[in-house]
């Protein structure tokens, strides 16, 4: 009996609860969940490592004989493991299997197998964690050429992402079994026959059998390629359709006075960059042509965004519903209530004496400026009377994180929303976020949407397909250059000692760890890491007893980190130890140093990114790359940080040799592997936009191709982070 995509993994397997808890973890629950979970890498068996030759970090597959088998259970932690040598003609490799203690019994001492994995190196030397392994008929010498026409043509193996319970091997028998049953003989290509001609990919059900089951490279890289695409495809499909909507939407057609607009600018106390006013003409060009803008502004830390958002914001506030009705509405939302507040103050620095009305709405708490009663200051006022004034219009502008989307917040006339990192915020929203009392005010509110994570220009076309892009690449004449150095751990002492006189002359201090706990077993026999918890112990009883060390990391709940985050802001602490959950956060003018441990643990783009939390007033302010490799690539590679002009040149290098993957840790854009990788390939996302906007503009609402159509709807999410 054949079985069904859509059939669960149960329906051709029995699964134990180790087992499924494993699947679970990774995601997989049908038959089309387990095909899509592609291969991250292939073995390839014409290359064969002997164990005489091996250096850390290499994927290696070795034919050799199972010798010195033992299950036993580990010291900490008691995790059941297996503990084996491999031996070939050159030597032994050791290997470890966590929680899977039946590797012993399936294969005892004398096995031939055939492993593959990746060197690790610990103090008693190499060793494999967890390889992939199988039985082998017959151990191939060194010597023998593979390219014989005896060879074994399956010299690509498959590679699987891995977790407690599942290995590789494991999947890898899952997907046999899954085929063989015939849940590929009904599959339907969504992709138009057309475009897979013309781009020379395989069909979906040739491209699935290959990807897992290569016969050849051309034919497994023609498959990666297609999946690639199609991803980035389909993205491009859902982004041009938001933008078609968008266009064929009503908004407010912003009359703008370029004087009243200068005199604004002329209000602050500097000269704005050719950047700045580049792009804040660009956007005052879009909101006047009467249809929604969507345009996302990337800048460094410190470039000056928001006072691109604040010009922008004067131009919206001086247009009115009738000569005499109220102001248009700004909503204004940032990623966290510090960060509000601390737009919420600018803002009123920016429009004091203007007798523009501003509000901020989070989940601690409302205020509003100016006072009734105190005039030039904020008050605090209640959540429902802030919410009948922005529905009244009274207040113009309103300020603050999430609670600005829910449906008890109503809006008089909202003509701009300003989004501050939340990197995905679509039509949909924005025309949630704009109903009124009215509600045949079908009027959608302009977008601008601000980032200070320097993006790649493939990265950004793929992302945000529904916005034009503008980029300020110049940072203010009066900011110093933050000094940036790279640390042996020789030179630690002398570092330290430059710390406590910046620490003793008031200013404060950023600590990066990789890590969050102190480290179990398994990850200590790969390389010890420093962790937020062990190093700010440290610091406060070794280091830096006589200052007030506080921590920071993903794992406090919202209110905790809230709170650390503002003591910090408020001085009552010194030292703030954090992962890089700090990378977007607060504006803390005092800190004048950011320590990063393991500096080579991060990307490029992400370590500039924690550099910017200093350097924010006069004071010189220094970026110290701590790292414990002494390798030349590492050292290359940091030293392009000390050397960067800005973000997006260490984007762009950092994704051509390290992908998007290492360039965007932590941040979750939604994307396979694959399209991640695709990316760096220019030219493909080109070729989907192009065949995405063709297809749209003969079909709009892709009526021809359904299956295409429930994938787009299907695949609707919104990346608020």
């Amino acid at each position: 009996m054949k079985t069904s995509l859509d059939a669960p993994i149960s329906s051709i397997n029995r699964i134990s609860p180790i087992h499924e808890e494993g699947l679970k973890k990774l995601k997989l629950k049908t038959l089309r969940d387990l095909l899509y979970h592609f291969p991250v890498r292939y073995a390839d068996m014409r290359e064969i490592a002997g164990t005489g030759n091996l250096t850390p970090g290499q994927s290696i597959t070795i034919y050799g004989i199972m010798e010195k088998v033992v299950v036993r259970r580990s010291f900490k932690g008691h995790i059941p493991m297996t503990e084996a040598r491999i031996a070939d003609n050159t030597g032994t490799i050791r290997c470890i299997w966590f929680n899977q203690a039946y590797i012993g019994k399936m294969y005892p001492d004398g096995t031939k197998v055939k492993i593959s994995g990746t060197v690790q190196e610990d103090t008693k030397g190499f060793f494999l964690s967890n390889p992939q392994i199988e039985r082998a008929v017959e151990i191939p010498e060194a010597e023998s050429s593979l390219f014989a026409p005896n060879a074994d043509v399956n010299f690509l193996t498959p590679i699987y992402r891995e977790t407690k319970g599942v290995t590789s091997l494991y999947l890898y028998t899952l997907i046999k079994k899954a085929v063989a049953g015939g849940c590929l003989d009904d599959v339907y290509d969504p992709i138009p026959p057309h475009i897979i001609k013309k781009l020379n990919l395989p069909e979906l059900k040739d491209a699935l059998l290959y990807i897992h089951f290569p016969k050849n490279e051309s034919l497994t890289i023609g498959s990666r390629k297609r999946f690639a695409f199609e991803e980035i495809f389909y993205m491009q499909l859902k982004s041009y359709q938001e933008k078609v909507e968008a266009k064929h939407s009503l908004s407010y057609k912003i009359q703008v006075d370029k004087d009243s607009i200068q005199n604004f600018i002329d209000r602050f106390d500097f000269t704005p960059t050719d950047a700045q006013l580049d792009a804040i003409d660009s956007i005052l060009k879009d909101i006047g042509k009467g249809e929604p803008m969507g345009r996302l502004l990337e800048g460094d830390v410190g470039s000056g965004k928001t006072f691109v958002a604040a010009v922008v914001t004067q131009a919206i506030l001086q247009n009115r519903i009738g000569k005499a009705g109220p102001r248009l509405q700004v909503a204004y939302m940032a990623p966290t209530e510090i960060l509000a507040k601390q737009h919420f103050e600018s803002f009123i620095e920016y429009f004091k004496g203007t007798g523009v009305e501003i509000g901020l709405l989070t989940g601690g708490g409302c205020y509003k400026f100016p006072s009734k009663t105190y005039g030039e200051m904020y008050t605090h006022t209640s959540r429902t009377q802030l919410l009948k004034w922005l529905a009244d219009g009274r207040v113009s502008v309103v300020i603050g994180t999430h609670a600005l989307i829910q449906k008890s917040v109503k809006f008089a006339q909202l003509a701009l929303v300003i989004i501050d990192e939340q990197h995905r915020f679509g039509v949909k929203q924005r025309k949630s976020l704009a109903q009124s009392k009215d509600e045949k005010n079908k009027v959608i509110p302009h977008l601008l949407s601000m980032t200070a994570t320097p993006i790649p220009r493939t990265l950004a076309l793929t992302i945000f397909g529904d916005l034009d892009l503008t980029v300020i690449d110049s940072m203010p004449k009066e900011r110093k250059r933050i000094i940036t150095e790279v640390v042996p751990r020789t030179k630690r002492k002398e570092i330290y000692e430059h710390i406590r006189k910046e620490l003793q002359a008031g200013h404060q201090v950023y600590v990066i760890c990789p890590r969050i706990d102190e480290q179990d077993e398994d990850e200590r026999q790969k390389r010890i890491l420093k962790s937020v918890k062990e190093e700010a112990k440290h610091l406060a009883e070794v280091v830096f007893p006589e200052f007030i060390v506080d921590i920071l990391h993903s794992k406090m709940k919202k209110e905790d980190k809230e709170e650390v985050m503002q003591d910090f802001l408020d001085k009552k602490s010194d030292i703030l130890v954090a992962t890089s959950v700090i990378e977007v956060g607060i504006n803390v003018p005092n800190a004048t140093v950011i320590v990063i441990e393991h500096a080579d643990r991060f990307g490029l783009a992400q370590l500039h990114q924690l550099r910017g939390r200093v350097g924010r007033r006069e004071y010189q302010s220094y970026c110290y790359l701590f790292t414990e490799s002494e390798g030349e690539i590492t050292e290359k590679r940091l030293q392009a940080l000390v050397n960067a002009k800005n973000g997006f040149e260490l984007a762009e290098a950092d994704m051509m040799a390290r992908g998007i993957g290492a360039l965007m840790e932590g941040k979750q854009w939604g994307l396979s592997d694959l399209a991640m990788e695709a990316i760096k390939n220019p030219k493909l996302v080109e070729i989907a936009r192009d065949e995405a906007k063709e297809l749209l503009d003969n079909d709009q609402t892709l009526e021809n191709y359904p299956d295409l159509a429930k994938i787009i709807k299907d695949r609707e999410q919104v990346h608020m982070e």
